[in-house]
């Protein structure tokens, strides 16, 4: 009944998440920690003073937002209004809030200001290939503080808006599937400072209380250290960054003219980051689509110049705003694992879904291809982003901003593998078996695909399939028969008998499951049921 009631509640809760991307998930979270600080202060518990939080609120956003729209206007680029709001309520919790009414503290009020303005400037002048290098809040308070005009204290690391921040905290993680960076930061951090307190002569508790209530902690992780942006590509890259931040948020030193504080662990975080990542956006040009299915297309983009990825991994677009106010609909290939690597921002146009300009796709090209492409769903309801790749016209540029994702094959060919998708949960695959058919080492990989779908007319990429020289299973929901050369699963719902029937040797194969985050959660369930010892996912949101 626990397991039914999680997993229950795990399907509702990536349902309701599923209908926000990360840039505004983030936004809506802070801001309601925003109102809670507040309410807070109404209550007593934080002594700021009203008026005072207010104008140091509406000074942090105003300025954000003015400065974001007067650079976009100079670069002659749009602006993205969520990611100017995101960095001006990271700087309201950043700065103590200062008193207009009293004349020695408008130098506090300058370095506040000095610091949004820079905040939004770093995103173009510490920026390389259309792709800012620092965390915007992180650069405009460092420069800020470097001024002596004020200095960041990170005030949202209190313990009465700990009750708020933790659950926040835990959301955005959830979402972008980065409880174990979170966790290796965490446990770093608090690790140096619980010593140094306990050397003080606290006791444990006490010294765990202090670290995780009154320190930046929970904040810096949850907002600002897993931005996608600044991240490095593959997992492990992120473990080993976390442990690296950790170490230097939580251990004193002192270089003079700088000291250690959480925004330079992160600045020299990013720039780590920077230095092993993608560098920079790639400007596309969309070349063609072609029908996949009755409710699935593929767009194919031509790079200009080479983009370096895994097959299994993600491509972020940053997509024109609708402006068709058509009813051409799109849905899939949301993916909904943290791999949407931009700063919480976006702005949507036309009719829009509220949703940002920026998603990801899993690449369905092999790495030496010179056309990058990505399977998406263009079936019903509406969604503003599919939209807007389907107005494309031959020629029409946008940016790529990001590649990462660690669904990724086994390095040893000899490692044989079972492949699960559910319905547009195919698409990471296809680069991985088109990789494998151009002649790399893992062509001679022993492969099963097992593909669940609603009839036969869904099994997208079939010509790519009987190419790729894989065993291929189809479990096809109307009881249809699939194209002769896949094995026909039936229609009976994959549970672990029925997996281990069809793949009596799965606790000998390593196991990929790819779909939406129900069937995921189901076919994952199911497969460690049939005797599978490792199994790696990619969940698929939608929008």
């Amino acid at each position: 009944m626990t397991a039914i009631t999680t997993t229950a509640l795990g399907s509702r809760l990536d349902t309701a998440l599923g209908r926000l991307t990360m840039y505004r998930l983030v936004l809506w979270v802070l801001a309601v920690l925003a109102g809670y600080s507040l309410l807070l202060n109404v209550l007593g518990w934080l002594t700021f003073g009203l008026p005072e939080m207010l104008v140091h609120l509406a000074l942090c956003l105003g300025l954000t937002y003015a400065s974001s729209q007067g650079l976009a206007a100079l670069f002659r680029v749009r602006p993205h209004t969520e990611s100017s709001l995101i960095t001006g309520l990271l700087l309201y919790f950043l700065f103590w809030p200062s008193q207009p009414a009293q004349g020695l503290q408008l130098a506090e009020i300058a370095g506040v200001a000095l610091a949004c303005v820079l905040a939004s400037a770093s995103k173009y002048a510490l920026a390389w290939r259309g792709r800012h290098i620092f965390n915007p809040a992180a650069a405009g308070a460092f420069l800020a503080g470097l001024t002596g005009l004020n200095i960041a204290t990170w005030w949202a690391a209190t313990p009465a808006m700990l009750w708020l921040v933790l659950p926040g905290v835990l959301l955005v993680l959830y979402r972008t599937r980065k409880f174990a960076m979170a966790a290796v930061f965490t446990v770093v951090a608090v690790s140096i400072v619980a010593a140094d307190l306990l050397q003080a002569g606290m006791d444990l508790p006490e010294a765990l209380w202090q670290t995780l209530a009154q320190r930046p902690v929970l904040f810096f992780v949850g907002f600002m250290l897993t931005e996608p942006l600044t991240l490095p590509p593959r997992r492990w890259q992120q473990l080993a960054l976390a442990a690296v931040v950790g170490a230097l948020f939580a251990v004193p030193y002192n270089l003079g003219f700088v000291a250690n504080s959480p925004e330079l662990a992160l600045l020299a975080g990013n720039a780590l980051a920077f230095a092993v990542g993608q560098r920079g956006g790639v400007r596309l040009a969309f070349v063609a689509s072609r029908p996949l299915t009755p409710t699935t297309t593929e767009f194919s983009f031509r790079p200009e110049r080479p983009v370096r990825f895994a097959p299994g991994q993600a491509l972020e677009l940053h997509l024109p705003p609708d402006t068709t106010g058509g009813t051409r609909a799109a849905r899939g290939d949301g993916k909904g694992d943290g791999k949407s690597a931009g700063k919480r921002d976006g702005k949507s146009a036309g009719k829009g879904d509220g949703k940002g300009i920026r998603r990801v796709f899993s690449l369905t090209s092999a790495p030496d291809a010179s056309l990058l492409t990505i399977g998406v769903g263009t079936a019903e309801p509406v969604s503003s982003a599919k939209r807007s790749l389907l107005a494309l016209e031959a020629g029409d540029g946008l940016t790529a901003t990001t590649v990462n994702g660690d669904f990724l094959l086994p390095r040893n060919p000899a490692t044989p593998v079972l492949l699960i998708a559910a319905g547009i949960g195919i698409t990471p695959y296809m680069a991985q078996l088109a990789a494998a058919s151009a002649g790399t080492p893992s062509g001679d990989r022993d492969v099963v695909l097992l593909y669940l779908a609603k009839n036969a007319a869904e099994l997208g990429y079939a010509e790519e399939l009987q190419r790729s020289g894989a065993r291929v299973l189809a479990r096809l929901a109307d009881g249809s028969a699939p194209p002769a050369f896949m094995q026909d699963a039936g229609s009976r719902r994959i549970d672990a008998a029925a997996l281990k029937e069809l793949v009596p040797d799965i606790s000998g194969r390593v196991v990929f499951v790819s779909g939406s985050p129900a069937s995921v959660r189901s076919l994952r369930a199911a497969a460690r049921g049939a005797g599978a010892r490792r199994v790696h996912v990619d969940t698929f949101t939608g929008y």
